[in-house]
This record gives structure tokens, sequence and C-alpha cells, in this order.
């Protein structure tokens, strides 16, 4: 048993017990975050500010820049989703869930491909780009810009590209010994599935907006 908690957990016992801590409140804040996503609650954007707020001073202490700025980033553009969602499109409508557009599919392409080049420039920069993981790193980051982006558009295929975020992440942050955050993902790769059945469900609801 003890060798089994210590091939997910050992690598904590080099941990400030302030970071664990943190970490498991971001982790539990995130979790509220990307599940008031799937029930297309508001609720969504403060739990995820307090979740990556913690994450980009745990990722800047831990010198993960990639992941830092995925987590400033989804602060960021948490305060953009917050207005959109409640910016009322008349009198009694806010905006609605929908699909992109031709546009905003171009939009996400220059996304993808200007954070792709943006993190390996940053990577370059700090003398990062050491490992595979970098690699990793500069995909995820340009997965999660999208899909951020999308969600704060509220646009059904923001869940996509979590989802393939996710599965990404899921082995990626336990080979960087962070366990909590790893687990995280795999409960987010479920919720985003349940997401995207649930927002689709809406849409039928609302065929004028499809």
């Amino acid at each position: 048993m003890s060798e089994i908690f210590d091939f997910f957990f050992g690598q904590y016992k080099t941990y400030e017990i302030i970071d664990i801590v943190l970490e498991i409140i971001a982790v539990i804040f995130g979790f509220l975050s990307v599940w008031f996503s799937k029930q297309n609650k508001i609720w969504v954007f403060p739990t995820g500010m307090i979740s990556t707020a913690i994450f980009v001073y745990l990722l800047l202490k831990w010198e993960l820049l990639g992941d830092m700025m995925i987590n400033g980033y989804y602060f960021i553009m948490s305060v953009y989703g917050w207005y959109i969602w409640t910016r009322k499109i008349d009198a009694t409508h806010v905006t609605p869930i929908s699909r992109t557009t031709k546009k905003e599919k171009r939009t996400s392409v220059f996304i993808f491909l200007a954070t792709l080049v943006f993190v390996f420039i940053v990577y370059k920069t700090f003398d990062k780009w050491t490992s595979w993981v970098a690699y990793a790193d500069t995909i995820t980051t340009a997965i999660f810009f999208v899909g951020m982006w999308l969600m704060a558009k509220r646009k059904i295929e923001n869940w996509i590209f979590w989802i393939i975020g996710d599965i990404i992440s899921i082995p990626l942050y336990f080979y960087k010994g962070f366990t909590f955050t790893s687990f995280q993902y795999l409960g987010f790769t479920f919720i985003a599935i349940f997401g995207y059945i649930a927002w689709k469900k809406n849409l039928h609801k609302n065929p004028s907006i499809l």
C-alpha cells in the first residue's frame, strides 16, 4: 500500500505544506469552475479566477512558465467571459450558447498559431526548451488558449478543446510531479464530456441559435 502511495504522492515529501494546501484549494475551485461551466452558470468565472490566481503563484514559484501563462490567461479571459455572459442582447436575454462562426474559426486558428510562437519564444528566452515537456506544454497552452476564448464567447466548441487538452494534461502533470493537479484534469475530462452533451441539448432547445 505504501508503494502505491509513494508512487502517486511521494514527490510531495519535498514540498512546503502551504504549497500542498494551496494546490488542493486551487484544484477544488477548479472543479467548481468547470462544474458551473457545465451547468451554464455564471459562477464559472469567480471560482475559476480563485483557482487560476493560486496556480499562477504556485507555477511561477515552481518555474513552470507555460502552465503559469495558461492560468494567467485564464484569469484575464474570466474577466472578459464574465462580461460576455452577463451582457444582454436585448431587454431580457443575455448572450446565449451558440456555435462558432467562420470568422471565429479563423480567429481560433490565429490564436492557436500565435500562442505556439509566443510560448516557443518565452521558453527559448528563459532557456526552458530543454525536453519533450516543452513541446507538450506549448501544444496544450495553445489548445487551452483557444478553449478559454471560445468558452468566454459561450461557444459550444470550447468543450472539444478542453477535452483534448485535459486528456494530454493528465499524464503530463503526473510526470511533472503534481498528482493532485493530474487528478483534477482527469475529473475535468469527464465533466467536459458531459458539459458538451449538456450544451448541445441546450442548443437543440434553441434552434434559432444553431
